[in-house]
């Protein structure tokens, strides 16, 4: 990422004819030569919104690019403040480029326990089937609806949630609380 800082000619060129004169010509050695003196100011502000190093390394670079196009489009009076909020637009759309996904907190109290295990209803005979109604039956009846729509009707939380009316956090806590249930009557009726 070196551009000529120190090439005869240019020592003495002010910003404003470095500038103008990469608008006339297109000459990338001027537009370089006026960006090199903003690279490090570029980077620290884009490692202030994007709290990466690579990432703020890349930015700097896809900031020169799109000035190549942007000078020769914009008339710029003030090229410092220009491009503090051209680097800091290229920021904010990086950042919201990246947050398309939807991150889903993970917390436990959102989570059902591990040691609640789920039914598995593949390959049972028709006694279990037949015991497994009779659990069903004497679940209460929040719990057997939760369950007959999560397991049987296959649907998911918000759905049982939208169809029964109880709040999501009561949903999940019918689904648990009726499978450990399940499993206890199950359990009961292996056992005699």
């Amino acid at each position: 990422m070196k551009f000529i800082k120190n090439k005869p000619g240019l020592s003495n060129v002010s910003e404003a004819e470095l500038l103008s004169g990469y608008r006339s010509t297109g000459n990338l050695e001027l537009l370089g030569k006026l960006y090199s003196n903003y690279m490090p100011l570029v980077y620290g502000l884009c490692l202030k919104y994007l709290k990466d190093e690579d990432l703020s390394k890349d930015a700097v670079m896809q900031i020169f690019e799109q000035l190549i196009t942007k000078l020769k489009q914009h008339e710029v009076s003030n090229f410092k403040s220009w491009l503090y909020t051209l680097a800091r637009n290229h920021c904010l759309m990086a950042l919201r480029s990246g947050s398309k996904h939807v991150f889903v907190s993970l917390e436990v109290e959102n989570m059902e326990r591990p040691e609640v295990v789920h039914l598995d209803i593949d390959g049972t005979n028709e006694e279990q089937l037949s015991a497994m109604e009779k659990c069903m039956e004497g679940l209460p009846d929040e719990q057997r609806q939760a369950i007959d729509l999560f397991y049987i009707q296959q649907k998911c939380y918000k759905e049982v949630s939208d169809i029964t009316g109880f709040d999501m956090n009561k949903v999940k806590s019918y689904i648990q609380n009726g499978k450990r249930n399940l499993k206890i009557c199950m359990e009961r009726n292996d056992r005699s």
